[in-house]
């Protein structure tokens, strides 16, 4: 029946048809592909036919079935068989490509690893499977945290592209190398001459308008993202602006059919809609670090929508990451503008989504419990506050998070009085003084202001002016809205505490009008407080009335929320300290801690 020769026999080509008919159905009838494709073995057929019968096999039983074991099985015959076989880089090269993700999958990531570099060494004559597999394996050693390798892999890939004459895919190489080189952000310093070069390089490109446009989205949004990790939220606004503009541009093009002439050409960034959801989400991260908290709410609702329709269609993990990290922002923002409740659910919302992906837990269980540990905070739960924040500090490698936890972990022992000790060790390691662990702007200012609070609570009040004094002057010089309204009113309670009620007004004022603004529910508790006593004070009856009226709504407001977020079952995660995020919640009888004061 079946020959040596080159050309299809008729059965081959019967077989195939009938399992493609099978594979595309409405619904696909898998069982019925996977038959005919193993029916191809029955003729004995030679090594080309039996290699791609194999990864053909091995790609449906992958994506379609459950199979694991036998869709690997399938793989390694695939890529043992293909391997001395001339002119079949397709099947060759797919199969290894396929067989290593499968390998990831089982955590058999040392079996993964020699098999990408053997394809990565046979196959320099062939520009788009070397540089797939160059990137493949890249994006192997990212996800081990073995950046240093990563990076490596990417270098060899820029120049790669170069020699083949691809600058399309150089630039693509070059800014995964920023990127990965950006992940510790304190290392920002060498990031910025490879983002210069990536920047002339995206420049220069003459090519397809879609693929410029979406390496020069790439390049801004790693420029935008570089801004923020750095706390400079006012420095970052052009960036942030060209971006919009950019992913606009994008959105008008149409794409062009036509393939590149260079196969190393052959490869694009992200879809276009996953850019746009991308956009969006930078948005939002800096809206929240600049205290625009309604704007980050209103593009959050947008992305949030637009991955909805395209998780029915697309099953890509990178659409939860991003959904996991927009939920991580707007979290925060509700338990600045008094909606714990609703953070609560969201934080029960990523709970979920980690349950389904071992790999997303990983990567966010310590921003889970970091999240939870400011819940706590909100609800005045304050020996949870500590446990969770502890947990994600023995969880975090990352060194921005990490400031921001000890940060408020600071801030718990600060409230709670009588832990001294575990402060002050704190306090030594976020020193904004000197030897601040991280180049962060925001984190630093913030770290003044966490003197200024331990100094104003223990009567050190011209120490505690100082250190606020520092916070406004770096809040003031990158927009940091929340920071500068939180300085402000205590600044005002100092000056009211030492009897200066005119400098106190001057303070409370505008920190009323700027957590307005934002809206900070528990910074407009807190001046209109003050603004009631200073009225008071000063024999100004009618503003005091009226600052008293402020003050009793903000607390009823306050009150509701806090009745309505402990009696959720969802609080019964404060007490979630270890392995994976609870599947259930038992119903709480009523709310468990009392709505102490926020001053």
């Amino acid at each position: 029946m079946a020959t040596g020769g080159e050309s299809p026999e008729p059965w081959y080509l019967a077989l195939l048809g009938f399992a493609e008919h099978f594979r595309t159905s409405s619904p696909p009838k898998i069982r019925l592909c996977v038959h005919c494709l193993q029916a191809v073995f029955q003729f004995k057929p030679p090594p080309r036919i039996e290699a791609r019968t194999h990864l053909q096999l091995g790609s449906v039983l992958y994506h379609h079935t459950k199979n694991t074991e036998l869709a690997r099985s399938h793989l390694e015959k695939a890529w043992y068989i293909s391997q001395p076989v001339a002119q079949f880089e397709d099947v060759k090269f797919e199969a290894a490509s396929l067989l290593s993700e499968l390998y990831c999958q089982q955590n058999l990531v040392d079996s993964a690893k020699p098999l990408l570099r053997k394809a990565i060494q046979i196959s320099q004559q062939t520009p788009y499977w070397h540089c797939r597999l160059l990137f493949q394996l890249a994006q192997l050693h990212t996800l081990e945290k073995d950046l240093v390798s990563a990076c490596d892999l990417l270098g060899v890939g820029a120049e790669y592209a170069r020699v083949v004459g691809s600058e399309y895919t150089r630039a693509l190489f070059l800014l995964s190398k920023g990127m990965v080189s950006g992940f510790p952000p304190s290392e920002i310093s060498e990031v910025h001459p490879l983002l210069t070069l990536c920047g002339q390089i995206v420049e220069n490109w003459q090519g397809n308008p879609i693929q410029k446009e979406s390496l020069r989205v790439f390049f801004l949004v790693l420029q935008v993202t570089h801004y923020l990790d750095a706390g400079q939220v006012k420095s970052v606004k052009p960036c942030l602006k060209q971006l919009q503009q950019c992913i606009q541009t994008i959105s008008t093009l149409h794409d062009d059919e036509i393939l590149p002439s260079n196969p190393a050409d052959l490869f694009h960034w992200l879809p276009k809609e996953h850019m746009c959801v991308l956009v969006y989400l930078v948005t939002v991260m800096h809206s929240m670090q600049a205290g625009y908290l309604e704007k980050a709410q209103k593009y959050t609702d947008k992305a949030l929508m637009q991955l909805e329709k395209l998780k029915m269609l697309d099953s890509s993990p990178i659409l939860s990451s991003f959904q996991v990290i927009l939920l991580e922002h707007i979290i925060m923002c509700r338990l600045v503008t008094g909606h714990k409740a609703t953070a609560l659910q969201e934080i029960s919302q990523i709970c979920q989504l980690c349950q389904q992906s071992p790999r997303l837990f990983s990567n966010h269980a310590a921003q889970l419990h970091t999240l939870l540990g400011l819940y706590c905070i909100s609800v005045n739960c304050m020996d949870n506050a500590e446990a969770q924040f502890t947990t994600a500090l023995r969880l975090t490698t990352h060194q921005e998070l990490w400031t921001f936890i000890v940060t408020n972990l600071a801030s718990v022992y600060i409230r709670e009085g009588n832990r001294h000790q575990e402060l002050y060790s704190l306090l030594e390691r976020i020193n904004p003084d000197h030897n601040f662990p991280v180049s962060s702007h925001c984190l630093r200012a913030a770290a003044f202001y966490i003197r200024g609070l331990l100094s104003f609570f223990q009567g050190r009040y011209n120490e505690a002016k100082r250190f606020l004094r520092e916070t406004l002057k770096m809040s003031n010089a990158e927009d940091l809205n929340r920071l500068t309204a939180c300085s402000l009113v205590l600044l005002g309670h100092i000056f009211y505490v030492l009897g200066n009620h005119r400098e106190s007004n001057n303070m409370v004022v505008p920190a009323m009008q700027l957590a307005s603004k934002i809206p900070d529910m528990s910074v407009q508790l807190w001046s209109s407080a003050l603004l009631k006593d200073l009225n008071k004070a000063c024999g100004n009856t009618i503003d005091a009335h009226e600052a008293a009226q402020m003050h009793q709504n903000f607390s009823q407001q306050l009150l509701q929320d806090h009745i309505a977020a402990c009696s959720l079952p969802e609080h019964n995660l404060i007490s979630w300290t270890d392995g994976p995020p609870p599947g259930q919640f038992q119903a709480q009888n009523g709310p468990t801690t009392s709505l102490a004061s926020l001053l």
